[in-house]
């Protein structure tokens, strides 16, 4: 479903984020890629979104290559969404919820008032939040009703693929739990395939079924999940688990 290849991104301040960076991923795979803060994560989800333009390297989505969607890249952002890691800033202080929701529209075929609302209450049932909070305004919620606010956006198009980058990471460990057993449930009911950024192993591990493995802008390992976390190759990996979860790799 979805494909990078040989990705190269080098900043003007010398950094090479991206370092021939390859990694396919299948529909109804979750996958977890996870390194140290700096090892080029998010950089890797923005080229994915086409954000940021690599000096190399391409991706593909369902076959055909980003720089060649152009045409279609209302289509691309609807089936590819991202969930940023900052509810804070992710969400326009001048908009309503609805507001935030119906902009996510823009990309589906217009749709009638009713058609609208159907559409959010679904959404915001599956993320958990009742509906009534509609006319209400971010500053009114707390940082995990921001996020699921995010994540109900980011799933206003049913896409095929939703990039998740550190999205836990800011809230408090409870907060966190709550989104990730709401993510879980996400899971089995919509067909989506999950791309899940994060330092926090085990975070990942609990969400993918396949992880990759960032270190100094390359992927050093990608293995299925388990696999990784009970028979890790490379030192590096090694490392981190030795790091996360304070026992010694064999």
């Amino acid at each position: 479903m979805l494909k990078v290849e040989s990705l190269y991104k080098k900043f003007p301040n010398g950094v090479v984020a991206l370092d021939g960076v390859s990694l396919s991923i299948s529909a109804g795979e979750h996958v977890g890629i996870v390194g140290e803060s700096g090892c080029g994560k998010t950089t890797l989800a923005r080229v994915i979104m086409g954000l940021v333009s690599p000096e190399k390297g391409s991706v593909l989505f369902e076959g055909k290559a980003l720089k060649d969607m152009r045409a279609r890249r209302a289509d691309f952002c609807r089936k590819v969404r991202m969930v940023f890691q900052d509810p804070f800033s992710s969400l326009d202080p001048r908009y309503s919820v609805r507001m935030i929701l119906k902009e996510a529209l823009r990309l589906e075929p217009r749709m009638n008032t009713g058609e609208e609302l159907t559409r959010m209450r679904k959404v915001l049932e599956n993320v958990r939040l009742p509906v009534d909070i509609l006319t209400r305004y971010p500053h009114e919620f707390s940082g995990g009703e921001r996020q699921r606010i995010a994540i109900a956006r980011a799933l206003m198009t049913s896409p095929k693929v939703l990039i998740l980058d550190e999205a836990v990471s800011s809230l408090d460990v409870l907060v966190q739990k709550e989104i990730l057993l709401m993510l879980e449930d996400l899971q089995h009911k919509m067909d989506v395939t999950y791309v899940f950024i994060s330092h926090n192993l085990r975070v990942v591990r609990r969400l993918a079924s396949s992880v990759a493995v960032m270190h100094e802008g390359c992927i050093v390992e990608y293995a299925p999940c388990d696999k990784l976390f009970t028979n890790p190759e490379h030192p590096y990996t090694q490392g981190l688990l030795k790091a996360a979860f304070n026992y010694e790799v064999v």
